[in-house]
């Protein structure tokens, strides 16, 4: 793994190095004019309403394979006079991949009335031939009897924050998730089948967030902190097929080393109670924690995972970061003390696309397994 990742920063070295000299020899100011033409400018222009960018990329992920996906961002001002307030964007994200899978996301950061209200909006539409290992270390580690499906996902989680007072939110949101497995391969264990909710399960809960935010923007933080308490009771009154109770705590801190360089830091743990379907176990192994590892394969009722990050802007829009971190997983909290840990590793390209909002290419190491990720705006 340690070869593996030294050849990887090389090559990324190389290629930073190779990239600043094309654009050198390519000449700055025609290479801004095209990327102007797709909205790329380096200064946000509040006077169009929402500042339009466009930019395709390609990615590698375990799950994925092979694909390309297309970002379109939006950064706007819902109120020209606010000047306490930051910068609003708005993220829509599409892609396919050689696997067969496609998929549309949303993210919308708004903020409102001299930052005293906050608009988060979370949603997804996937279709994705996957697998299903089980739940826990035993069944992830079982390679042999894990199950083929499609999986058909839509998520959407909506919060409204209303400031307390400097620096504190309290938030009142709605989560929605509606997976099914289609497709499953008849000649694999029927696990998918063998659970209480079967293939299709819908969850629908009300959820509650206390947070702390002081950093200074929010899709790429440069200094501050960011603490985050959130509950989400899921139930059949709701349009839940179960009942079941889920607890989010996060914490971030951002430091600026220097006028280029910021050290970013953060631990995040979901823990879970209760009926919890298959489809909402918590994960290890996204393009925003434990990059590297195949989405879904590791999952249990309770995970927590670490990671600290170097971020440093180079020439122009260029960048890169390199990160290093671990999780774990278990059916209970006492049992994440058992000292099962995953380790995860790698580096990343950055290009500022509009001011201070990243297109970030990610590759990921996990333990046998890796990845490339495509993504707008920083892991966390």
């Amino acid at each position: 793994m340690l070869s593996t990742l030294r050849s990887v920063i090389l090559c990324c070295i190389t290629c930073s190095f190779i990239g600043q000299v094309q654009a050198q020899a390519l000449n700055r100011e025609q290479i801004d004019d095209w990327l102007k033409r797709l909205g790329a400018s380096d200064k946000f222009d509040a006077s169009k309403g929402i500042d339009w960018g466009v930019m395709p990329g390609p990615f590698y992920t375990p799950e994925l394979g092979l694909g390309i996906g297309t970002a379109v961002v939006g950064m706007y001002r819902p109120d020209p006079n606010d000047t306490l307030s930051q910068n609003s964007t708005l993220t829509l994200s599409g892609y396919a991949s050689s696997t067969g899978a496609f998929g549309v996301s949303v993210k919308n950061y708004a903020f409102f009335a001299d930052d005293r209200w906050r608009i988060f909006l979370e949603g997804s539409l996937a279709n994705t031939p996957t697998y299903y290992w089980g739940q826990g270390f035993a069944a992830a580690d079982n390679d042999g009897d894990k199950e083929k499906y499609t999986a058909q996902v839509l998520t959407l989680r909506p919060t409204v924050y209303r400031q307390l007072v400097d620096n504190v939110y309290l938030g009142v949101g709605w989560s929605l998730a509606a997976q099914n497995a289609d497709e499953m391969d008849r000649e694999d264990l029927p696990k998918i089948e063998s659970t209480p909710q079967g293939p299709s399960v819908f969850s629908s809960g009300v959820s509650i967030d206390l947070t702390w935010d002081d950093r200074d923007f929010v899709p790429n933080p440069r200094q501050g902190q960011y603490a985050d308490l959130r509950y989400t009771h899921y139930a059949p009154g709701l349009g839940s097929d179960t009942r079941f109770d889920e607890f989010h705590l996060h914490y971030s801190r951002y430091t600026a080393l220097s006028d280029k360089s910021v050290l970013a830091w953060e631990a995040d743990g979901v823990f879970t109670q209760g009926d919890v379907p298959w489809s909402m176990l918590p994960l290890l192994g996204s393009d925003e924690r434990m990059r590297g590892y195949y989405q879904g394969r590791y999952r249990d009722k309770n995970v927590f995972s670490s990671q600290l990050e170097y971020r440093r802007q180079l020439t122009w829009r260029h960048g890169i970061v390199a990160w290093v971190g671990a999780g774990t997983m278990g059916p209970s909290v006492d049992t994440l003390n058992d000292g099962r840990w995953l380790p995860t590793a790698g580096v990343g390209y950055r290009f500022e696309f509009k001011p201070k909002v990243n297109i970030r290419l990610d590759y990921g190491i996990g333990k046998g397994s890796s990845g490339f990720y495509f993504q707008v705006g920083e892991a966390f």
